[in-house]
């Protein structure tokens, strides 16, 4: 009997109960001995039957109140894309009674973020999905949320010390080691191998970290013969648009001979480009996503490669998620980690919408 069309009595049958005891089993409720229990179990399992939760969920008039926390897609490009991802999926989700609040931050404001967190738990949504940027505000926002036994979703950036509902996004470590390849592999000469954090609170951004952590060991890992004579160095640079971050980085171009690579460890990578160009045939460039401008140096060959951190993807599944969990009742994998997809000029219309 194939699994669509099992029904409830065909449990029963099976089992050799009623279907009022299937009926109780199902949805957990009023009093069914173990052993019968068990045996009900055994015969979904073994008839392979799904409930149909949607027509469950159709059916309830129930409303799931969800909130989404991340930084404001006007102030900073690469936040559009998430955006998308999470209102494509509320639009799915609202036949099935899910109605969704957007609480975005300024994210070069800490006190836009404590703002936007405050309102969002004072609403007391049944579940939060929330790009966690500031790692230090966070904290006592996750254990309040536990407290109040709200399951939240983490997207962009992982925790490791807290316990989400599920985190979707990518391996901020194994992206970091892509990228220290990418920048080496292939290059006839050792030299200088530059992480660039643009505009960024790296004691307070555990993604960024944890990106540069692998890039290091990628090239501690190399064996010696590779290793010797190449030098690892990070710089903190402002925001593009204050004028001591064109003087930090000429000077650093002019100065350092042996520069063979730069990565970026946000998706700024076009405001290192221009300042690149006379040197594009001896330092690689390499940063994250297509945004129109990081597109745009990547189809000149000043930027050697993006990784794609497939924003979109990231808010859709990471809304859900708490779907899954809160109106279908389905068990979440606490990681749903999205592919690295290097792009190069080469296979670069493969990602770009039409």
């Amino acid at each position: 009997m194939g699994k669509n069309a099992v029904r409830i009595k065909d449990i029963a049958a099976k089992a050799n109960v009623s279907v009022g005891t299937v009926d109780r089993v199902l949805h957990n409720r009023g009093r069914v001995a173990e052993d019968v229990r068990q045996k009900v179990l055994l015969m979904m399992e073994e008839l392979e039957y799904e409930p149909n939760m949607i027509a469950r969920t159709l059916g309830s008039n129930r409303t799931y109140r969800l909130a989404a926390i991340q930084p404001s897609h006007t102030l900073d490009p690469y936040w559009q894309a998430p955006w998308e991802g999470i209102n494509k999926a509320a639009r799915e989700l609202q036949q099935y009674g899910v109605v969704l609040t957007v609480y975005p931050y300024d994210m070069s404001r800490v006190e836009s973020f404590l703002e936007q967190m405050e309102l969002a738990t004072q609403a007391q949504p049944d579940g939060i999905v929330i790009a966690p940027l500031f790692y230090r505000e966070s904290l006592p926002f996750f254990e309040r949320w536990q407290h109040a036994k709200i399951p939240y979703v983490l997207f962009n950036t992982y925790i490791t010390e807290i316990n989400p509902l599920s985190y979707v996004g990518q391996d901020s470590y194994q992206s970091g080691f892509l990228a220290g390849k990418l920048l080496q592999f292939g290059q006839a000469q050792p030299g200088t191998y530059l992480i660039a954090h643009i505009a960024e609170d790296i004691a307070n951004s555990v993604h960024v970290t944890q990106k540069e952590q692998g890039f290091r060991d990628y090239f501690a890992q190399l064996p010696a013969p590779q290793a010797a004579g190449n030098t690892i160095r990070s710089i903190d640079l402002p925001y593009p648009t204050e004028s001591t971050f064109a003087c930090q980085l000429t000077e650093l171009l002019a100065q350092d001979q042996q520069l063979r690579g730069i990565f970026v460890s946000t998706s700024r990578a076009y405001a290192i480009a221009p300042y690149l160009q006379p040197y594009a045939h001896r330092i690689r460039l390499v940063g994250y996503d297509l945004l129109e401008e990081n597109i745009q140096y990547l189809q000149e060959g000043t930027i050697d490669f993006l990784i794609n951190q497939n924003p979109k993807e990231q808010g859709y599944y990471g809304l859900y998620a708490l779907a899954d969990q809160l109106v279908f009742k389905k068990e979440v994998s606490p990681f749903k980690y999205l592919p690295l997809d290097i792009i190069a000029k080469e296979n670069l219309h493969y990602y770009v919408e039409k």
